[in-house]
């Protein structure tokens, strides 16, 4: 029980002292926060595969599958896919779900994120088979790329 007492006093007296200095920082002025370039302005990522991420993101916007990093639909010779359009992840026969295992299987890494974007942007739903798949390499990607 003491020590949790002695504890709690010393808490007490470093915020204490945290707050004192804080307070003159503000009355000098220096505790106001640095300019930084807005985000707009900051030089974009190049969309080459040889070019690093620009850092400003938990994941690189190259290797991202949300549709909102880009609205660009890009077709990976793929166009037989797009008559799949609006139908549900369940409702794939097995040769269907082979057209997309053979497109998937086709990609060079560098393409399988892009596809996967442009997928959705079809409004292609992938069978839940191969949506396994591609997330699957996605991650062996990603942590191939973390090691």
């Amino acid at each position: 029980m003491t020590g949790a007492l002695i504890i709690l006093a010393a808490l007490v007296v470093v915020g204490g002292v945290l707050y004192l200095f804080h307070r003159r920082d503000v009355r000098r002025g220096a505790a106001q926060a640095p300019t930084v370039a807005p985000i707009a302005d900051m030089p974009a990522g190049n969309d080459d595969d040889d070019s690093p991420c620009c850092g400003m993101h938990v994941t690189c916007e190259k290797d991202s599958l949300l549709p909102e990093v880009s609205d660009k639909i890009e077709y990976f010779d793929d166009e037989e896919l797009d008559a799949y359009a609006g139908r549900d992840a369940d409702c794939y026969s097995d040769e269907e779900i082979e057209q997309f295992r053979d497109v998937l299987l086709t990609l060079l890494p560098s393409d399988i994120a892009p596809w996967a974007r442009s997928i959705q942007l079809r409004g292609i739903v992938l069978p839940t088979a191969v949506r396994d798949e591609l997330l699957m390499i996605v991650a062996e990607a990603r942590a191939a790329k973390g090691a």
